[in-house]
């Protein structure tokens, strides 16, 4: 048997335990920074395969850190999300959340058992392997910045386990059929800033609006200028979205009341154009609040950065996908997702790779979306990403 055919059968081998653990964990989701059912299970898999672990850093006690292998050689990583998201699921599924309004929306129960999976075949072959291996199974991707934790902790650089010279992470895509990989070098996703604006007017009486000043006319007319800032003042080649997501104000259908207050999302690909769109946003709402005699007050919290993939790791990861899946089945991304991923926070340290691994069934035409109350991880799925993690670490030289 080749070395090729004996990984592959080792796969088959360990997926119905791999997809069994996948579904332990899509019944207990939890919420960034409070996955600590969700660690004991990766604790308890790393223990029964022999492997050490060093359990929680600071400011995130839920991440589980291991490695495997020579550490004299030099150092691959690979990172899985852990957490979930504050949706009520409705997939209908066996093995359902068991966590009201908790549900793994986004897969991270597929990305947890796939990295799990790996760290077991990759364990068999420790020996042999041209690196040693560190592994990642990150909390609070959604939101709450948690590889941002691990690099502060220093995962990367040395400061915890060995010094890691690439790294590599998947996302499941349910617009890719399963046996498919993609990704892109260079930018592949966005920063995901977040702002709110809050216009302070006064109050009165919703009969006399003469005596009082409307902080929600205001706010209303903020929202509809916004819509105008990409189409106007972006380069029609660049990419940015404006989203106002929340409007909050008032209390009574005829009373004008002091404030109101918009809140939404800016993405974008690249930081000049990051920072063009926070000063967009906080003039023309500034203005508009000056126009309506309106206080005005801005606030702008920075999110993930853009995930930028290394142009040689890109490429290392599309010629694995070629040779191992078939040309036809590496689908190159020709454009960036408006999605983001804190993913970024690794890649600005070191060089390294983010691709998305097709969830989608052959026979299905369309799939739920990810962060969609019926989504769920494909198990198929599950053997490609453990057959790329593998080949990575085989195939990857200094």
């Amino acid at each position: 048997m080749s070395v090729q055919s004996s990984i592959q059968s080792s796969i088959d081998q360990a997926l119905p335990r791999v997809a069994a653990l996948r579904h332990r964990l899509h019944q207990i989701p939890e919420l960034g920074y409070e996955e600590f059912k969700t660690a004991e299970a990766i604790r308890g898999e790393l223990d029964a395969l022999g492997i050490d672990h060093v359990d929680g850093v600071p400011d995130a006690p839920t991440a589980t850190i291991a490695w495997i292998g020579d550490l004299r050689k030099p150092c691959v990583a690979l990172r899985a999300d852990i957490d979930a998201l504050p949706i009520l699921e409705r997939t209908g599924l066996p093995y359902a959340s068991t966590h009201t309004g908790r549900m793994h929306a986004c897969g991270h129960d597929g990305h947890t058992a796939t990295l799990l999976g790996t760290a077991g075949l990759l364990k068999s072959m420790a020996n042999e392997l041209p690196v040693c291996v560190k592994f990642l199974w990150q909390p609070a991707e959604e939101g709450g910045g948690g590889a941002e934790r691990l690099v502060d902790a220093g995962v990367l650089d040395g400061t915890l386990g060995p010094k890691v010279s690439a790294i590599f992470g998947l996302h499941g895509w349910p617009g890719l059929k399963v046996g498919t990989v993609a990704t892109k070098p260079g930018t592949l996703l966005a920063a995901t800033d977040v702002f709110a604006a809050t216009f302070t007017g006064r109050g009165c009486h919703g009969a006399y609006p003469h005596m009082g000043i409307d902080p929600i006319v205001t706010a209303c007319e903020a929202v509809l200028n916004l819509q105008q800032f990409v189409s106007r003042e972006f380069d029609p080649t660049d990419s940015a979205v404006v989203t106002v997501g929340t409007i909050h104000s008032g209390t009574a259908t005829n009373v004008i009341p002091d404030t109101a207050t918009i809140e939404g999302t800016a993405r974008t690909l690249h930081s000049a154009a990051r920072r063009q769109i926070r000063e967009g946003i906080e003039r023309r709402c500034g203005g508009i609040a000056a126009a309506n005699n309106c206080a005005f007050r801005f606030d702008w919290t920075e999110g993930y950065p853009p995930t930028v993939n290394d142009p040689q790791m890109s490429e290392y990861v599309a010629g694995i996908a070629r040779t191992l899946l078939g040309p036809e089945h590496f689908l190159p991304v020709s454009r960036p997702s408006m999605g983001g991923e804190d993913f970024a926070y690794y890649l600005e340290k070191i060089p390294g790779c983010f691709f998305l691994v097709g969830v989608e069934p052959p026979d299905k035409q369309t799939y739920p979306s990810l962060h969609s109350d019926r989504y769920d991880f494909t198990d198929a799925a599950l053997a490609v990403g453990m057959r790329m993690f593998v080949e990575l670490v085989k195939g990857f030289r200094v």
